[in-house]
């Protein structure tokens, strides 16, 4: 064999490992996500968690470098720069949000009315359980596959669709615990099926920008820091809503 067809070769077996790596990826993310979602109340608590680590174990196993799963130290500075300018910008929008009258009774979800509810919710259930898991496994383990694999369109396009399609089961019943999107949407099973796809939608655009931010600033630290803010922000501002409404 030539030294060109042996190159050639050895580009192919790397190219076909990295296939390999992804649909990996992918499977046990599926699987995690139903076991989490329709199995037993302990399992929706430790199966995203462990699944990120075991992923993030694995992947390593196969060669992917800590600067492609995002947790370089090189990039430490700029990522806190980046999640400091994101986790302002948020926390601004979420502020004027909830206090429009137009956006306010979006802010009213059920699970948020406390606010020592809220507290435990943003500070610890929303980084350790949410967060942190689904950043080491999106922008982190299922980012460098698929860079590998298929370059910085297949990682925005397909991250983002995957990241999308993951919020499916965590969304069901979600019209019915927010007053302002049952007002918007209607109830029912359109309006659950109409909250689904707005879910969807909202949180494949949601995983472009956290692609974007993960890109621009080689570390996981930013889209975590934007991805909290969102929610844990979100969370607080509604539980000051429901108590603000109510008093």
């Amino acid at each position: 064999m030539s030294q060109q067809d042996h190159g050639a070769a050895t580009r192919l077996r790397h190219k076909t490992h990295a296939y390999i790596d992804v649909a990996v990826v992918v499977i046990v993310l599926a699987g995690t996500n139903l076991i989490a979602h329709f199995t037993t109340a302990w399992a929706s608590i430790v199966t995203v968690p462990v699944a990120a680590v075991v992923l993030l174990a694995l992947m390593r196993t196969r060669g992917l470098g800590w600067s492609e799963l995002g947790l370089s130290p090189q990039h430490w500075r700029r990522g806190s720069l980046y999640a400091l300018g994101a986790v302002a910008l948020v926390l601004a929008v979420v502020a004027i949000g909830a206090a429009l009258p137009v956006t306010r009774p979006f802010f009213l979800a059920d699970r948020y009315a406390t606010i020592s509810g809220a507290l435990i919710a943003s500070m610890i259930v929303i980084p350790l359980q949410t967060v942190v898991p689904e950043e080491l496994a999106f922008r982190g383990v299922l980012h460098g596959t698929l860079d590998r694999a298929y370059g910085a369109r297949g990682v925005f396009a397909a991250g983002s669709l995957l990241f999308g399609l993951w919020h499916i089961a965590s969304s069901f019943g979600l019209t019915a615990s927010n007053r302002g999107l049952t007002g918007f949407i209607g109830g029912g099973v359109a309006g659950q099926i109409v909250g689904i796809l707005l879910a969807v939608l909202a949180t494949a655009a949601a995983g472009v920008v956290f692609t974007w931010l993960r890109r621009r600033s080689g570390s996981l630290l930013a889209p975590i820091a934007l991805h909290w803010s969102v929610n844990g922000a979100g969370a607080l501002a509604a539980a000051i809503v429901w108590h603000t409404t109510l008093s």
